[in-house]
């Protein structure tokens, strides 16, 4: 009797300086590693990509580019990969025998020379700054590193490279099928942001008719036919030359949706 009391104050006595002592059972299972592995882990901020991206440090620099400067040319080393924060870029092939050509205009929360992250040893193509630019600049080893530790950043990179997949495909179909007056006011429309989750911007950046005539694949004088057509129409606004700034109205879209290219499903 004498010991199971001495038993009894020895448990009020426990319960009294841990409060949240938990008594072993038969009933109670212990925690496994996999089960505290599961378990939300405090402390951990969640990741945000875009804040991510503008903080330099650790692979990643911040470079303000003037007009008209070059961020890589053609044939040089590709070891980084590149995100616009601010304003416009243009691509650019030169053939051996010195033809160019404009391939893709890029602008602002855009990546262009993630061809490094896939064996291309050299840049294939030159980039230019459109316009004054902020653009930042993620060594190769920086941006693999992030793509394999945040998920929140794999998907917005993904999200981007098929993006980049479906807009090379359409300029495909649009190259093959479509007449150039349609391809002028698909890439005026695309220059101008419509159809993306941005707002689109009233004033296109300062573009020459000749940079338009490379990305669609005609001629000059054929560009400044259609722009004055388009601005009879009252789709565009401008004045001057087009060099000082386009407005492109949502009413363009008719000439895009009443041509849609014939493709058999």
């Amino acid at each position: 009797m004498a010991y199971k009391t001495k038993a009894r104050v020895g448990k009020v006595i426990a319960a009294a300086t841990n409060p949240g002592l938990v008594r072993p059972s038969s009933r109670t299972a212990p925690v496994s590693r996999k089960s505290r592995a599961a378990l939300p882990k405090k402390g951990r901020a969640s990741f945000d990509p875009k804040s991510f991206l503008t903080r330099v440090g650790d692979g990643r620099t911040l470079a303000k580019y003037r007009k008209g400067q070059i961020v890589f040319s053609q044939g040089e080393v590709g070891d980084a990969v590149f995100y616009i924060q601010k304003g416009k870029a243009k691509v650019t092939v030169v053939s051996e025998q010195g033809k160019e050509a404009v391939v893709a205009i890029l602008g602002m929360e855009e990546f262009f020379g993630e061809g490094c992250l896939a064996g291309q040893l050299q840049r294939i193509s030159t980039v230019t700054a459109m316009t004054d630019a902020s653009i930042v600049r993620l060594e190769k080893a920086a941006i693999v590193r992030v793509i394999h530790e945040e998920p929140a950043f794999s998907e917005m990179f993904i999200a981007h490279l098929l993006g980049r997949t479906i807009r090379v495909e359409a300029d495909l179909v649009d190259q093959l099928f479509n007449s150039s007056e349609k391809r002028l006011a698909r890439m005026l429309l695309l220059l101008a942001n419509f159809g993306k989750e941005t707002k689109p911007e009233p004033i296109i950046a300062k573009i020459s008719q000749e940079t338009l005539a490379e990305m669609i694949g005609t001629t000059r004088s054929r560009v400044s036919f259609f722009m004055n057509k388009f601005r009879k129409l009252g789709f565009i606004e401008y004045n001057g030359g087009i060099e000082n700034g386009i407005e492109v109205h949502s009413s363009l879209l008719n000439v895009v949706l009443h041509e849609q290219p014939q493709i058999k499903n």
